[in-house]
């Protein structure tokens, strides 16, 4: 058989097995909740939990990951100044330490930040759907 004809039998048996799906998830695996079901929900609390949690781990990274960074920085030193191979290697241990705390801290920061940002941001579409929006809606004519 022949790339084309084994291309043509792939693309056709591809598009007969193609089906519109809109506005729903096909019934495939899905979580506890049955076939279909949504099985990711995600409430303020649990947002605000991991935030909080990434905010703590941010500052602890921020008080307690420099510790050792003057006596680090002195015990290089001293032994560059003693034609110690091991100091100017300690000094780049220092260097890439300083680099990696920093960029941790930083991805503590910004989880902190989004996830506020983002409890804030839907709290406030919450509130504009259930008020202005539904007001002007059609929809609300049919409710009553």
């Amino acid at each position: 058989m022949s790339f084309e004809e084994e291309w043509r039998q792939a693309h056709a048996s591809a598009a007969a097995n193609v089906a519109m799906r809109l506005n729903r998830a096909d019934n495939g695996p899905s979580g506890p909740n049955g076939p279909g079901a949504a099985d990711l929900s995600v409430r303020r609390d649990d947002l605000g939990v991991v935030g909080g949690d990434a905010f703590k781990l941010h500052d602890g990274l921020k008080r307690d990951g420099n510790h050792a960074r003057e006596s680090t920085g002195a015990a290089a030193t001293a032994l560059t100044a003693r034609n110690f191979t091991s100091g100017g290697e300690l000094a780049k241990v220092r260097a890439k330490w300083d680099t990696q705390l920093r960029t941790l801290s930083d991805a503590c920061a910004q989880i902190s930040n989004h996830l506020d940002y983002s409890m804030a941001a839907h709290a406030k579409d919450d509130e504009r759907v259930g008020g202005e929006l539904i007001a002007v809606s059609r929809i609300d004519e049919y409710l009553k």
